[in-house]
């Protein structure tokens, strides 16, 4: 904590005088909304005015399980706002096993990865990065346990229902994102119905002041099991008798509830800038209150209530009304809730006795576009604020035509924003509030202001730059690939060192790797579209690493002018060639070594290279092909980076020169080196690679995610109809030998391991490896055991399988205790890995082990 603040300390007495200690950058921001999976994509709904309402036929409903008696009703709404493949989920990326997943809150779910997609956006990969990141979020009623798991609960043992509490309940949305993630910061689930996602916002302000974090997530989800249904329609309640929000307007009759996540990733503006972050929009006040009981019912809204909240966001902004010309408001399009928040908004507007200038202040509500989000409708009024500042456009609220006779707009400076248009700019930063008020009274209201500009230009550089991409598969890592080829030739823009560093120290690095060298953007993004195969470095995992070969004769044999443009455009490989001949005794220095025609000179400059290239973490083995021209002095350098004789080795190799027809010289070839090395499995140190660079983090696509179907259906967790008890395996132990209880033990315990991981085949459930390491849980294995203990008729200890967490040392245990006799069974080995010390007691005291 003192560390943190001591960086803190330092950064701001370098920081730009007109930063506020209390601004807060919002550097990352992910969604999955109604129609639109990806901030890019909100943004083309929304500037385009679009309303993403989905219209069911009565083949669909009928296939949700709707009545026809419903379907008859003319009061039934078919219609819905939905989040499409909400049932989906890429379980393996997070380590997760095919049944835990079934298991989890849907809403969890996507959660975790959009958390891990806002990270992504911001360009820091928290496995690596040392920031301190909390998590501060909250989720929706849970209805995939109330209707699809329902069942299944009520006939659940003890400990199936503690699983289903683990992965269903609000409190663990947070905490389960912290675990999946490495996160290390607060983790907090918060949850205050609609108001959810903008009260963490205000709860992940207050943590960066005090200094629990550097960077926390804000955000919420909210998704209903039966989005895919509509809903019947009830005089006075907040539903719209036709899908249809229509806030502020004489015919607004309520709204839709809606499905969708969002999170956004907050630092410290001063520090943002600092580490070169991409700034999407400033925090400069939040608030937070209550109604307390000043109204007409729990559900009712608060004119006070909201009129304080809105005030005292302003005045912790120190932005007077004047200076903020829109609005984004809670917008039910209620005929009670709507004339309320206008009078509070024309209440806190005007709260110096004088209402500000007529109709100066534009207002809107998303719900109009994507419906009601419950827990994340803040989160989506904030993020289409977001890009409202950042594209200096205000976008419209959709079916206003004539204001709600209740509302007294002449009181105030509002009016309905019915047009995408230009954001006209002012004497102050463009300034918007947000609003999100939740049933209960929990009222919280943002202040957000368009980013600063950028200091400065990029400079120019033409130098080649190393991109690299990994995936879990060889599929996701070709639509990694399209994706940002797509991302590339959209944003030309873009500068390719901040590309570069963005990708190398903001992304998980997984299995499957690629790499491109590359002059521009332009290059960058034809290459990858065309996949071209004579550039694109792509790993095989199977393969057997490379090692680097150091190759004989003169330099100036090989490529020509390759040193010279290494030591201009590399300053590192420039210092190593000068302690090179320092190092050999040449009184000219490098100069005068690169001049001699001597095999000194070609061993010089692949000798400051390997230098380089250990700089930048890489450690790979060298081999010298020829020895014999080379003086004690320059055996002894090389003989200290463990060159050894190409006879020794069968691995392939890398030449530390380029042929002299070569194209790629400098740098470009010694970025080559690296990526080659990189996509066969060596490790990069990323920071010490770009170190002395003023290198910027910039939004690029983020992991395609390998999503799967993990869902079960409400009829599939009924109970049984009763049938005859099966044979257990106490059962088939009658008359059996003791290798054949044995195989029987093992198989059996194969067979559920296999269903719980998702595997047709048993046989492939390893008997040596340890469980843990599979991604099975204590509170999986525990299950096992309860069944294994309900087939024996015998119990069988809990801690078992963390004393012995491989199959084959599992069984072998048990046997022991079951008398089935040790010289027919399973040898059992101690596992490595994850073993206490209990088991290695046990298994020191078990006889044949010493």
């Amino acid at each position: 904590m003192n560390d943190q603040r001591t960086e803190q300390g330092i950064r701001q007495e370098h920081a730009d005088p007109e930063v506020r200690d209390a601004d807060i950058a919002i550097v990352g921001l992910a969604c999955r909304f109604p129609g639109a999976d990806t901030p890019d994509k909100f943004w083309r709904v929304l500037s385009e005015g679009r309303e993403t309402l989905t219209y069911f036929s009565d083949e669909q409903l009928r296939a949700a399980g709707v009545s026809e008696q419903l379907l008859a009703d003319e009061r039934y709404v078919k219609a819905g706002q939905v989040v499409e493949d909400a049932d989906k989920f890429d379980a393996g990326l997070f380590g997760i096993t095919r049944d835990e997943a079934e298991l989890i809150d849907p809403q969890q779910r996507q959660f975790l990865e959009c958390a891990l997609e806002a990270l992504e956006q911001a360009g820091y990969d928290p496995q690596r990065d040392e920031q301190q990141i909390g998590v501060y979020a909250g989720v929706g009623m849970n209805t995939y346990l109330l209707h699809n798991l329902g069942e299944r609960y009520r006939t659940a043992s003890s400990v199936d229902r503690y699983r289903m509490m683990i992965t269903n309940d609000k409190d663990f949305v947070a905490t389960r994102t912290s675990y999946k993630l490495n996160l290390r910061g607060p983790s907090v689930s918060t949850n205050t119905a609609c108001s959810t996602s903008l009260v963490a916002v205000h709860l992940v302000c207050l943590s960066l002041f005090s200094g629990d974090c550097t960077m926390p997530l804000a955000g919420a989800a909210h998704i209903q099991a039966e989005q895919g249904e509509g809903y019947l329609h009830h005089e006075g309640m907040i539903f719209s008798p036709d899908g249809h929000c229509r806030a502020f307007d004489a015919k607004a009759q309520g709204t839709v509830i809606g499905n969708g996540v969002g999170v956004v990733v907050l630092k410290r503006l001063s520090d943002a800038l600092a580490d070169g972050d991409t700034v999407h929009a400033v925090i400069k006040g939040t608030a937070v209150n209550n109604d307390g009981s000043d109204k007409t019912g729990y559900t009712a809204p608060s004119v006070q209530g909201q009129a304080a909240v809105v005030a005292e966001a302003q005045q912790i902004a120190d932005c007077a009304p004047e200076t903020i010309s829109y609005v984004e408001t809670h917008g039910t399009a209620t005929p009670l809730g709507d004339p309320i928040e206008i009078a509070a908004l024309n209440q806190a507007f005007g709260r110096d006795g004088e209402p500000l200038a007529q109709a100066s202040c534009a207002i809107g509500s998303v719900k109009t576009n994507v419906g009601h989000l419950d827990t994340a409708a803040g989160m989506a009024g904030l993020i289409k604020t977001v890009l409202m500042l950042k594209n200096r456009t205000l976008v419209p609220s959709l079916y206003f035509d004539s204001p709600n006779p209740e509302i007294d707009f002449a009181a105030g400076p509002f009016h309905v924003g019915t047009e995408t248009k230009e954001w006209p700019a002012g004497p102050t930063p463009r300034r918007a509030g947000v609003s999100s008020f939740g049933i209960g009274g929990t009222n919280a209201h943002v202040i957000v202001e368009e980013p600063p500009a950028p200091r400065t230009a990029p400079d120019p550089d033409t130098r080649p730059r190393l991109l690299v991409l990994s995936a879990r598969t060889p599929a996701v890592l070709d639509a990694a690939t399209a994706e940002l080829a797509r991302h590339l030739r959209r944003h030309r823009d873009l500068d390719l060192p901040a590309v570069s560093h963005t990708l190398a120290v903001g992304r998980r690095v997984h299995t499957y790797r690629r790499a491109l060298v590359a002059t521009g953007v332009r290059d960058a993004a034809l290459a990858l579209a065309l996949g071209d195969e004579s550039r694109l470095l792509t790993g095989d995992p199977t393969a057997e690493q490379p090692v680097l070969e150091l190759l004989p004769g003169d330099a100036r044999e090989h490529a020509p002018g390759h040193a010279a443009a290494l030591c201009e455009e590399n300053p590192a490989f420039r210092a190593h060639l000068d302690q090179c001949a320092a190092d050999l005794g040449t009184p000219g220095g490098a100069a005068e070594l690169l001049g001699a025609r001597s095999p000194l000179a070609a061993f010089a400059v692949q000798y400051a290279t390997l230098r380089t290239l250990a700089g930048w973490g890489i450690r790979t083995p060298v081999v010298a092909a020829d020895r014999t021209e080379l003086p004690d002095a320059a055996l002894r350098l090389l003989e200290r980076t463990g060159a050894q004789h190409a006879a020794a080795h069968g691995r392939p190799a890398l030449p530390l020169l380029p042929e002299a027809s070569a194209s790629a010289v400098g740098t470009a070839f010694l970025l080559d080196v690296l990526g080659r090395l990189w996509t066969a499995g060596q490790e990069a140190d990323w920071a010490a690679f770009h170190e002395g660079e003023r290198v910027r983090r910039v939004p690029l696509p983020s992991y395609p995610f390998d999503h799967q179907r993990h869902w079960i259906e409400p009829h599939d967790s009924t109970a049984p109809a009763a049938r005859p008890a099966a044979e257990t395996l106490r059962d088939r132990f009658e008359g059996r030998t003791d290798a054949e209880k044995t195989a029987l033990l093992t198989g059996f315990i194969r067979q559920k391991i296999a269903a719980v991981l998702g595997t047709p085949d048993p046989r492939t459930v390893d008997l040596d490896t340890n469980l843990f390491d599979m991604g099975l849980d204590s509170l999986i294995l525990i299950e096992v055991i309860a069944k294994l203990g309900d087939e024996l008729a015998h119990p069988v200890r809990s801690s078992a399988f963390v004393e012995y967490p491989t199959v084959r040392s599992f069984v072998a245990d048990l046997c022991g205790e079951l008398g089935i006799g040790q010289e027919t069974a399973a040898p059992a080995p101690v596992a490595e890995g994850r073993l206490s010390r209990r088991a290695q007691r046990a298994a020191a005291r078990r006889p044949g082990t010493s």
